[in-house]
């Protein structure tokens, strides 16, 4: 699979226990020739947590895309005015998030960067990880599955007798649904099962 040329804008939010399964995707899209502009939440940016401390991260993110980051709202502005990106992926992609991108609130850099990017007609992949995608976020996840250029990577429960509401994206998926998404198309099915 070729993804030669494409410009991708991926940005990472806060479910710091996902995050190292994005990383092995991220390197999956450059080995396949995607150029990546890491795009950082507040909290990523300034958080360590047990999963890690966000400089280690961030070194990490600029060794792997050879990019700098964006990493403030002011940063993100100019993704929409200057057509930066084919896609832009969010992945993980809190509950927080997600509220905020169906809203139309932009006082993130990641939120900055989907609605910049929407604003143009443009893909926007999001892959959930939430403990509350069956409660308040249900319907924020509901509207944003019927919003033009928002497409989804398949996610499920992933402990329904423990988190009955957490979903989480299978981030294994982020190239393929990504293929499809640059085409106007989502990949299916969308809900899966652990």
């Amino acid at each position: 699979m070729t993804l030669m040329g494409l410009k991708v804008g991926f940005a990472i939010t806060g479910s710091f226990c996902t995050i190292d399964k994005v990383i092995p995707e991220i390197k999956k899209i450059i080995n396949a020739g995607g150029k990546v502009v890491p795009i950082i939440s507040y909290s990523v940016d300034k958080f360590d947590t047990r999963f890690g401390k966000a400089e280690s991260l961030k070194k990490q993110l600029r060794e792997i895309t050879g990019e700098e980051i964006i990493n403030t709202v002011v940063g993100a502005e100019p993704i929409g005015p200057k057509s930066l990106f084919d896609i832009i992926v969010v992945a993980p992609c809190t509950g927080n998030t997600l509220g905020k991108i169906v809203n139309g609130i932009t006082d993130t850099p990641v939120t900055m960067a989907c609605k910049a990017q929407l604003r143009n007609q443009k893909p926007v992949l999001i892959a959930v990880s939430t403990n509350d995608a069956l409660g308040t976020n249900a319907k924020n996840i509901g509207l944003l599955l019927n919003t033009k250029n928002v497409f989804f990577v398949p996610f499920g429960q992933d402990e329904p007798k423990s988190k009955s509401n957490s979903m989480v994206a299978d981030f294994s998926f982020i190239v393929p649904t990504l293929t499809e998404a640059v085409r106007g198309k989502q990949i299916q099915p969308i809900f899966i099962q652990y």
